[in-house]
């Protein structure tokens, strides 16, 4: 019997068959957010405690796709500078607020929200939040920068906004809801794309 010429030797390997990235990203990462009990501690998308000296905002926004349609299977992840001291003895930041959060869009419209408190001026860089983006059929996480429309002056000052075009400069700033809201829209392609960053 001849030996099938697509059955690999022990010297011949074959490509496995493409397959889109997910959408896991729920499951995987953040269980608690589809009714999934969770492996592990998530990241909660706690309140500023009161002993900040600063004020508790919330950042809502929706990801967008180049067809304008939300996309409604993405995660975020947001970093922030730190609000605390960091002790001389042991190096360890006040750990009570968690600079560091996960969310994901809800299935229905692609929105996501989270509560923060208002990031601080450090040198010469203008409060911001980073934020990584992954979602179904983006295999390299994105990385973007979102600032506060209020700070005219420090964001002038801001070496990385300042290393952006001048007409690509407001994709990476916030529109004021009220008084303590700010809406973060992140468009993936097309019109008003937001910039990413080659981290």
């Amino acid at each position: 019997m001849e030996r099938d010429t697509l059955e690999p030797s022990e010297n011949q390997l074959f490509e496995t068959a493409s397959q889109t990235a997910g959408p896991y990203l729920h499951i995987g990462l953040a269980p608690n957010s589809i009714g999934l009990p969770s492996a592990g501690k998530e990241p909660r998308n706690k309140s500023c405690p009161q002993n900040q000296k600063t004020d508790s905002i919330q950042i809502v926004g929706t990801v967008w796709d180049g067809r304008k349609e939300p996309v409604k299977d993405a995660m975020l992840e947001a970093w922030q500078p730190d609000l605390g001291e960091i002790s001389a003895d042991s190096g360890i930041i006040d750990g009570e607020f968690e600079r560091w959060h996960r969310v994901v869009t809800d299935f229905r419209n692609g929105n996501w929200s989270f509560n923060t408190c208002y990031p601080r001026t450090f040198g010469n860089f203008a409060p911001s939040i980073s934020f990584w983006l992954v979602a179904r059929g983006i295999n390299i996480g994105l990385h973007t920068r979102m600032y506060f429309p209020e700070n005219t002056k420090a964001n002038a000052l801001d070496p990385v906004l300042n290393s952006v075009a001048v007409e690509r400069r407001n994709t990476l700033i916030a529109h004021q809801v009220g008084r303590l809201g700010y809406r973060f829209d992140i468009v993936l392609q097309g019109d008003n794309e937001t910039v990413f960053f080659d981290v």
